[in-house]
């Protein structure tokens, strides 16, 4: 089944881990590919420790609507990479999660049409969670489960930056 968390509150990455983590207690195998994030994150050692697989990028990228067109080039080379290794490891995965691949498909940086060619490919193998924000229509007409997650409030609005543990 295709699952989706999208909408513009905190909580979407940290849904799919929890789906990830559940899915691993039951023995199940587990890829996290995540795109456009390449800091270091609070849940990259626990996944470790579960046995769950983490594709990301090592390269430092920044932000992607601060990259100038070389950095774009080398952001779509890594991304592409990204969702390459996530269908080469989808023949044995029972969950896969793409998370910010919608992100980085807004951003330009990953094509939609690969990505639906993914979908399309692999999601009938396994379970298949994306986040990121906006879907588009036919993601959300191919979805089984489709979450939005709205924002209130954060603190973000009030200036306060991403803190270890709780944002990353």
């Amino acid at each position: 089944m295709i699952h989706v968390y999208s909408g513009d509150g905190k909580g979407k990455t940290t849904a799919a881990l929890g789906l990830a983590v559940r899915a691993a207690g039951r023995g199940k195998k587990v890829v996290f590919a995540q795109f456009i994030k390449s800091m270091p994150s609070g849940e990259l050692i626990p996944l470790a420790k579960l046995g769950i697989t983490v594709i990301r990028s090592e390269l430092k990228l920044g932000f992607t609507f601060m990259m100038d067109e070389a950095e774009k080039v080398l952001c779509r080379r890594e991304q592409q990479r990204i969702l390459t290794a996530a269908a080469g490891l989808s023949k044995d995965a029972d969950l896969i999660v793409l998370d910010e691949s919608l992100d980085a498909v807004k951003a330009g940086v990953l094509d939609e049409g690969e990505l639906r060619y993914f979908i399309q490919s692999f999601a009938l193998d396994c379970e298949l969670v994306l986040t990121g924000r906006p879907v588009p229509e036919w993601l959300a007409e191919a979805a089984d489960y489709y979450s939005q997650i709205k924002k209130i409030k954060h603190p973000f609005d009030r200036g306060i930056k991403a803190r270890d543990g709780i944002e990353r």
